[in-house]
């Protein structure tokens, strides 16, 4: 290259002698080195200034990785680390419990209501049962990352393949279930399965993944026969209803006949007792008053006699006794209207 000094003179361009371009150069590299180096110092003492330290929030740790190479994770607070790259920090939410929402996405959620589609979900949502039956089944799955470094290098989509688990074991517990049960009571069996599976699959994987619970939102049958199936529901919620309240006349009448019936047998064995009792008494006083007969008869026959009249006589009113050799003679009465 070389170079040209023009100077304009009216309308004339004049040429003159080419200056010393490369003392220019020097002259400006000179210029530039004196201010670059200051620069490019404090630029990077900055950098490795604020690149020194990281932050770890309280619902966090840091997986830290030195030259590419796992070194350890670091808890919630402040921390040092080398800059420019040497040591680089990843952050994982362990403190917090996800939820990975499977036939269903929530749309938007407030104070007051939260809303959820279902649309373009089917693929995930409908289910094959054990009396090949179809249900669609929209479920959630809340865990906890245990162990940030194997959910982050074990895997290299861990929550697509949390997804892809929770599908599976759901779609094998409805399977080994009929409609019925998957639709009404067999729903917390499911749920509790399909937890205990799917940690022993994440186990296996070695994910460092903690599921915390499973909960079935909505269980129903295929929208087109979904009317049916309420119709079925109804009847059977009727069928539960009476034999319910079945149960509960027999509940209430059957101890109530027993009660009854012990109540008899108590006051007949209470009255066979009172009969046999009031016999044995009849039968020793009996036998007393025979000893004493035998020991002095005429005494006691006399005493009997005695005894017997005035039990009998005490039993009557206004019965007047009069010995009829008797003439004109007034007769007293008794208290008890018996002629003494």
């Amino acid at each position: 290259a070389y170079e040209i000094g023009v100077r304009l003179v009216g309308s004339e361009m004049c040429i003159r002698d080419r200056p010393d371009i490369d003392k220019l150069v020097e002259e400006a590299l000179g210029k530039l080195k004196k201010y670059l180096v200051p620069i490019v110092i404090g630029f990077s003492i900055i950098v490795g200034i604020t690149g020194s330290y990281y932050t770890v929030e309280p619902d966090e740790e840091a997986v830290v990785t030195r030259l590419g190479k796992y070194l350890g994770n670091t808890q919630p607070g402040l921390h040092f680390k080398i800059p420019f790259g040497v040591d680089d920090v990843i952050k994982v939410k362990t403190k917090i419990v996800q939820q990975a929402e499977l036939g269903f996405r929530t749309v938007s959620t407030n104070s007051k209501r939260t809303t959820s589609s279902t649309q373009n979900f089917d693929s995930e949502s409908l289910m094959l049962t054990g009396d090949l039956n179809v249900a669609e089944v929209q479920w959630v799955v809340q865990y906890q990352i245990s162990d940030p470094f194997k959910f982050i290098f074990k895997t290299s989509q861990p929550v697509a393949n949390i997804r892809d688990v929770a599908e599976s074991i759901m779609r094998r517990d409805v399977g080994d279930k009929l409609v019925t049960e998957v639709l009404t009571t067999g729903r917390v069996i499911i749920a509790t399965d399909a937890k205990k599976l799917m940690q022993e699959i994440l186990d296996k994987d070695d994910m460092g993944v903690n599921i915390k619970s499973i909960k079935l939102q909505d269980v129903n049958p295929p929208r087109s026969v979904q009317a049916s199936f309420n119709d079925v529901n109804a009847a059977k919620q009727e069928q539960e209803k009476m034999l319910n309240q079945a149960e509960e006349a027999y509940n209430r009448i059957i101890p109530e006949a027993r009660g009854k019936a012990d109540r008899v047998i108590s006051e007949a064995e209470g009255y066979a007792f009172e009969i046999v009792n009031r016999a044995k008494g009849d039968a020793q006083r009996f036998m007393s008053v025979a000893r004493e007969y035998r020991k002095a008869p005429a005494i006691t026959k006399q005493r009997i006699y005695i005894e017997t009249m005035e039990s009998v006589f005490s039993k009557m009113n206004d019965v007047t006794v009069i010995d009829s050799k008797v003439k004109g003679l007034l007769p007293v009465f008794g208290n008890n209207g018996v002629t003494k």
